[in-house]
């Protein structure tokens, strides 16, 4: 009996004389090429003002202003920082944005997902009509509810307190269109079991519902701090004492001089801004690209 043995090298099926193919080369297409420089560009227009102010915060006052302006700080210093946290009571500033920020995060996120669960879940008279209102309500602009938001927390007699500062903010429309759509995907079949099980809504939103929705809320729950952490205009006129001031309305009011702005000090400032939401960034990013990869196979 005669036994065919294969030469490494060869595919199995392949002629013995045949040669063991080579990887394909990538051609490099002027269509190609003119991908990558218009997403070059695209990097360098969003990475580029991060840079700038990351590299201006440790240039002198002089410098910053100086034209043509440097690429790379010609004389290193940390005075703005030290400035920053001897001009300002940093700590105290940081822990109002700190739990400012937390709290309606979890709030936000937790609302949301309870009303999107009941939207998506619960059959109740007037479910349908109660979701055209919160997806007619995303289609009003922001600054349209300043003004009456800001006269119902005064008639509440909650200005100048924490509670103004994250009341208005624990229920978003987005948020709860986002948990809504995501929560249509579970199986009805996995809630029913639960029922059956004995649990009760509760227990079934925050055993059974919840855990399936890691990656929605990720995304929610960056979002929402995002814009917390970033708001300006509301913690402005909704507070009046410094000591209940967040960090973007600090470093606005203490950067800001009558007669002119000190760059080097608001440069510090917003690079110190920056690194909080980074961290969240990128602790949840994983959920974020796993909710966009589940979205996509749905």
């Amino acid at each position: 009996m005669t036994v065919l043995t294969e030469r490494p090298g060869t595919r199995r099926g392949a002629p013995q004389g045949s040669a063991p193919r080579r990887p394909a080369t990538r051609r490099f297409t002027p269509r190609a090429i003119l991908l990558n420089v218009v997403l070059l560009l695209g990097l360098a227009a969003s990475f580029g003002p991060l840079l700038w102010m990351i590299v201006s915060s440790v240039k002198p006052e002089g410098e910053i202003r100086q034209f043509p302006p440097s690429l790379l700080p010609e004389q290193f210093t940390w005075s703005n920082y030290t400035e920053l946290f001897a001009t300002l009571d940093f700590p105290r500033f940081f822990a109002n944005s700190v739990v400012v920020a937390l709290v309606v995060t979890v709030g936000s996120v937790l609302f949301s997902a309870m009303v999107g669960y009941a939207l998506a879940k619960l059959d109740f008279p007037g479910r349908r009509a109660l979701f055209l209102l919160v997806m007619g309500t995303l289609m009003v602009p922001g600054m349209v509810t300043f003004v009456p938001l800001f006269v119902l927390v005064a008639n509440l007699d909650l200005i100048n307190t924490y509670a103004a500062l994250i009341l208005p903010f624990l229920a978003a429309p987005f948020g709860v269109f986002l948990m809504r759509q995501f929560m249509l995907d579970i199986p009805d079949e996995l809630l029913d079991a639960a029922r059956v099980d004995g649990a009760g809504e509760f227990r079934t939103f925050f055993a059974v519902v919840l855990p399936q929705t890691k990656p929605a809320l990720a995304t929610l729950g960056i979002l929402t701090f995002l814009g917390s952490w970033n708001n300006f205009l509301w913690p402005l006129v909704a507070v009046q004492s410094a000591d209940k001031y967040t960090l973007p309305v600090a470093l606005a009011l203490y950067s800001t001089g009558q007669n002119t702005v000190q760059y080097g000090l608001l440069v510090a400032g917003a690079t110190v801004i920056v690194l909080p939401i980074l961290i969240v960034f990128l602790a949840l990013q994983r959920h974020i690209v796993q909710g966009i990869a589940t979205t996509g196979l749905k």
